[in-house]
């Protein structure tokens, strides 16, 4: 029989066919290898859908070293990895009866976005860095990209120069979440920083790595990190004196919230988000506590008839049937 850690790099070398991101791959196999060294299994075959269960379960009464719960975020990705190992193993002719195919993954509930900024406050910290400063053009532009497309953190930092359409207002997300490209766009106001930036500040940064062709990158030519990226929004927050805690995702939440406020189509933010379920961006109507009876009121063309109710008058009558039936 093949060996756990033969079977796990199978399992990656599968994944990685099938285009997932490399943070996919590390994780799904971590989460199994843990699940392997929980069970202990000396026959891959012998795992039955009652071990799979008991595993799951004890996941919920785990604790960390900080006396912690485990996330249910962190259940479902234990659960989702298992799934995807008896499925990559059945595929592939190694157990002939999949133990995890009617496993289910705990339900998450779709929570409502809190840490959301107003536009004042979104100004307050666009408004924070130094202008003087290459760094601080820098970072005005990414702030701005930040509001003005509401793009990922890791989306941001993998942008390239060839990404940006600064004629046309574009910008191009390549791999996105679940791999997939699209194209955003952006304000005029992102447009001019990133203009600013792109033509003065980052030849001065990368003009001793001058192959580096990643948009972001530091003093020193180097593609910038999620973490800088990261400390640096957190930074000019507080600095703001926004007592939320904010963070590079706050500003996507911010964007969609005001997308949908003012009356965008809710399949157009969805792509923009590059959402695969359109559930996930209507938690935004939800957040802003849209009243449906008003919105109803103002759109239907019924309730927006100029005739008014009250000059139609019912006109039933009581007709006795000629013939009565027999």
């Amino acid at each position: 029989m093949d060996n756990v850690n033969y079977l796990l790099f199978r399992f990656k070398e599968r994944l990685a066919v099938l285009n997932r991101s490399s943070a996919t791959v590390k994780a799904y196999a971590w989460h199994v290898r843990e699940f392997l060294k929980a069970v202990r299994p000396d026959d891959i075959r012998r795992v039955t859908r009652d071990v799979i269960e008991d595993y799951v379960a004890g996941l919920y009464d785990y604790r960390t070293k900080e006396d912690r719960p485990y996330r249910l975020n962190t259940i479902i990705l234990n659960v989702r990895s298992i799934k995807r190992f008896f499925e990559f193993l059945e595929s592939a002719n190694i157990v002939f009866i999949n133990p995890a195919e009617f496993i289910r993954e705990p339900r998450k509930a779709r929570g409502i976005p809190k840490k959301i900024l107003t536009s004042k406050e979104a100004g307050k910290v666009l408004d924070q860095p130094n202008l003087g400063t290459p760094a601080g053009i820098r970072d005005r532009a990414i702030l701005e990209v930040f509001y003005s497309a509401g793009i990922r953190l890791e989306e941001l930092c993998s942008l390239t120069i060839h990404d940006a359409d600064l004629c046309g207002g574009l910008l191009r997300v390549n791999c996105g979440k679940g791999q997939k490209d699209r194209v955003v766009p952006m304000g005029r106001h992102a447009v001019r920083f990133l203009r600013e930036y792109i033509t003065k500040v980052r030849p001065w940064f990368t003009k001793k790595n001058r192959t580096n062709r990643c948009l972001f990158v530091g003093r020193f030519g180097k593609p910038i990190s999620k973490q800088v990226v990261g400390i640096m929004v957190r930074t000019y927050a507080r600095a703001a004196g926004i007592k939320k805690q904010v963070s590079a995702h706050t500003f996507r939440h911010t964007f969609a919230s005001a997308l949908v406020k003012n009356g965008a189509d809710i399949v157009a933010v969805q792509k923009m988000l590059g959402h695969a379920d359109i559930k996930t961006t209507q938690v935004y109507i939800r957040s802003l506590g849209i009243d449906v009876k008003s919105a109803h009121k103002k759109t239907h063309p019924r309730e927006r008839d100029k005739q008014g109710v009250g000059t139609i008058k019912p006109g039933i009558e009581r007709k006795t049937p000629q013939h009565e039936p027999k």
